[in-house]
């Protein structure tokens, strides 16, 4: 299976669990990471045989700004369920990192990752 991958992708959303997270939202990052068969739109060197990347982001970006929700689990599996729209794509890996996560540490980033396929 081939990989289209989309990395850092970022958008600003209200989604967490503390009311202050839903008022002032934060900024989260997603990575995407496709599996698909690439080989039909190299064939014939056609973006409609395969993913349109630039239309995935805008999609997934939508779902980051849209309705907010309390965990990045819920989050990560609406997003791959924007990715698995696509027929192309037979399964998809989905990484939320959310770097400004109300953490009384110090810490880099925090992150959820799921893996969703067609039955």
């Amino acid at each position: 299976m081939d990989r289209i991958e989309l990395r850092g992708l970022r958008a600003r959303g209200r989604h967490g669990a503390l009311p202050a997270e839903r008022e002032l939202g934060q900024e989260f990052v997603v990575d995407v990471t496709l599996g698909l068969d690439t080989r039909p739109a190299a064939a014939e060197d056609d973006l409609s045989r395969t993913v349109d990347y630039g239309s995935l982001a805008d999609r997934l970006v939508a779902v980051v700004e849209g309705e907010p929700v309390a965990l990045i689990e819920t989050l990560a599996d609406r997003l791959a369920g924007v990715c698995l729209q696509d027929r192309a794509v037979a399964e998809v890996e989905v990484t939320v990192h959310k770097p400004h996560a109300p953490v009384p540490h110090p810490f880099t980033d925090v992150a959820v990752r799921i893996r969703r396929s067609r039955p």
